[in-house]
């Protein structure tokens, strides 16, 4: 896999190869499978942009987003079915029936998933999936533990991401749903091209476990090792824990190229 550390603004990075690789499709529909999360804010305004300014469009995509949380209907302002429609698909020509996000509040939630499942698999599969990492190496909510097969799912959260994403919630982590609907971790795998966004130095541990560590269930990022076409974009802050012959590497050709992002395989 390759490890691209960028000076530049990530989001903007990412939302410049989506619309590469949607340039570049070889099939329609062309299906991504998207995060949440205050990193791909950017990623989201960005493709805003390249839509109105005509350089992609939406009409075309089929969207499956990665999780959302159980208990949580889609007008909270805390829902991912929120998140998405004020951070992309309000701004977007995006087609209603191809938007797919998991229902939080469905009656069946494992009925819910199974379906989801069964969606990417009529959709021909996703071709490239976008993510973000937790601090703990979370990929969506499949926290230490989960296996490198599982499917789509509901997930009890750790405390410690229950924790992390208590600042949404006014900092009251009682106020985190202790539930998510998931996508599991052999789902991602599934897609054709994986791209994940890490930033800031509390993510910096779990970019190094990536780098250094073994690939285990323990550490959910490690799954990006076993994937063939699969990119972890981060900041130099998200790099600053790397060691022995990754940091040599990095140093080496940040010293002899400063202003361009630095690529290694791992």
């Amino acid at each position: 896999m390759k490890l691209i550390i960028s000076k530049h603004n990530l989001g903007l990075w990412a939302a410049s190869y989506i619309c590469a690789r949607w340039n570049k499709r070889t099939k329609e529909p062309f299906v991504l499978g998207l995060p949440t999360g205050g990193t791909v804010e950017d990623m989201y305004a960005a493709l805003c942009g390249l839509v109105k300014n005509g350089k992609m469009s939406f009409k075309d995509i089929v969207t499956f987003n990665m999780d959302e949380y159980v208990g949580l209907p889609p007008e909270h302002d805390q829902s991912y079915h929120y998140y998405m429609k004020h951070n992309l698909f309000d701004h977007v020509d995006a087609q209603p029936q191809n938007v797919h996000i998991l229902n939080g509040m469905a009656s069946d939630l494992n009925a819910e998933c199974q379906a989801y499942e069964a969606a990417i698999k009529q959709a021909g599969g996703i071709d490239l999936f976008l993510g973000g990492v937790g601090r703990n190496g979370h990929l969506a909510f499949n926290e230490p533990g989960s296996a490198f097969t599982s499917r789509t799912r509901v997930m009890e959260l750790t405390p410690s991401t229950r924790k992390a994403n208590s600042r949404f919630f006014g900092g009251d982590e009682n106020k985190v749903p202790a539930k998510a609907l998931t996508v599991g971790i052999g789902t991602v795998l599934d897609a054709q091209e994986l791209l994940f966004l890490a930033s800031g130095t509390s993510k910096a541990d779990a970019v190094a476990y990536l780098a250094h560590g073994e690939i285990s269930e323990n550490w959910p990022i490690t799954a990006l090792r076993t994937h063939p076409r699969a990119t972890l974009l981060v900041d130099p802050e998200a790099a600053s824990a790397l060691a022995g012959t990754v940091k040599e590497q990095y140093q080496q050709a940040l010293a002899s190229q400063p202003d361009k992002d630095v690529i290694l395989t791992l």
